[in-house]
C-alpha cells in the first residue's frame, strides 16, 4: 500500500513538473514567435523605406520600425529577467528575411508591402490574442494585452494603404 501511495505521489510530482516545462515552452515559443514577426516588421520596413515610392509606404514603413522595435526590446527586456530564450540577431534576421523574401522579387514593391503588412499583421493579432488569452505567464499575459490594440490599429492603417494601393489584401 506505502508502495502505491508513493508512487502516485511521484506520477503526480512528475506530471506537476512537465506541466511546468510545457508552460516554459509555451512562453519560449510565445518569445521566440513575437521577437521574430518584430524583428519582420522592422526590417520590410527598413526595406519599404529603401525600395517604396509612395510617400504613405514610406510614412507606414517608418511607424512600423519605430513602433516595432520599441516592442521588441520591451519583450527582451522582459524574456531576459525571465531567463527565456531569446534568439541572437542572427537568428531573428534569418526567421525575419524568410518572412519578407516575397517584397524583394516583386513587381510593385508598394503594393506586395501593403498585403505584406495586412498579412503580418493578421498573424500577428492572432499570436498575441492567443498569448493574451491563454498565456501561462502574467507578465507576458500582460504584454500580450497591451501591445494588442497598437496592432490592431497597425492593421487597420495596413487595410487602407493594402486598399490604396490597389492590394487584394484589404478585404
Amino acid at each position: 500500500m506505502t508502495n502505491l501511495v508513493r508512487t502516485s505521489v511521484l506520477a503526480i510530482l512528475i506530471g506537476i513538473a512537465s506541466q511546468g516545462a510545457y508552460a516554459a515552452q509555451d512562453n519560449d515559443d510565445f518569445v521566440e514567435d513575437a521577437s521574430a514577426k518584430g524583428v519582420a516588421e522592422v526590417e520590410a520596413g527598413k526595406l519599404a523605406q529603401e525600395k517604396g515610392t509612395a510617400a504613405d509606404v514610406k510614412s507606414f514603413a517608418e511607424m512600423m520600425i519605430k513602433d516595432h522595435s520599441a516592442a521588441n526590446d520591451k519583450l527582451k527586456t522582459l524574456a531576459t529577467s525571465k531567463n527565456l530564450k531569446v534568439s541572437d540577431d542572427a537568428q531573428l534576421m534569418d526567421k525575419a528575411k524568410a518572412m519578407i523574401l516575397e517584397l524583394r522579387s516583386a513587381k510593385s514593391f508598394d503594393q506586395a508591402y501593403a498585403n505584406n503588412q495586412v498579412k503580418a499583421h493578421e498573424a500577428t493579432i492572432k499570436l498575441f490574442e492567443e498569448e493574451a488569452a491563454n498565456g501561462k505567464d502574467a507578465d507576458l499575459k500582460a504584454f500580450a494585452t497591451e501591445t494588442l490594440p497598437k496592432l490592431k490599429a497597425h492593421l487597420s492603417e495596413a487595410q487602407a494603404l493594402s486598399k490604396a494601393h490597389g492590394g487584394d489584401a484589404a478585404k
